[in-house]
C-alpha cells in the first residue's frame, strides 16, 4: 500500500477508470453478442448493428479501445450483416 497522499489518491482513480473501463468494454461485447444473435432476422440485425456500432464507436471515443481496433471491429460486424442479408 502507498504511504504517500497523492499516491493513494491514484490507487482510487486507477480502480474507478479501471471499473468503468471494464463496464464499457463488457457493454460492448454484449452488444456484439446480441448483434450475433439478431443475425437470423435481417431488420433486427441492422437496427442492432447500428447499436453495436454505435457502442464501439463511444468506446473509441473515450479512449477504451484503439480506434482502429473500433474500426476493424466495425468491418467485421458490416461484413457479417452483408452476407447475412444476402
Amino acid at each position: 500500500m502507498p504511504n504517500i497522499k497523492s499516491a493513494k489518491k491514484r490507487v482510487k482513480v486507477t480502480l474507478k477508470k479501471n471499473l468503468r473501463n471494464r463496464m464499457v468494454k463488457s457493454a460492448v461485447r454484449t452488444s456484439i453478442k446480441k448483434f450475433e444473435a439478431a443475425l437470423a432476422e435481417p431488420t433486427t440485425a441492422a437496427a442492432q448493428f447500428t447499436a453495436t456500432t454505435s457502442a464501439i464507436d463511444k468506446a473509441a471515443a473515450k479512449g477504451i479501445i484503439h480506434k482502429n481496433a473500433a474500426n476493424r471491429k466495425k468491418a467485421r460486424l458490416a461484413k457479417r450483416l452483408a452476407k447475412a442479408a444476402v
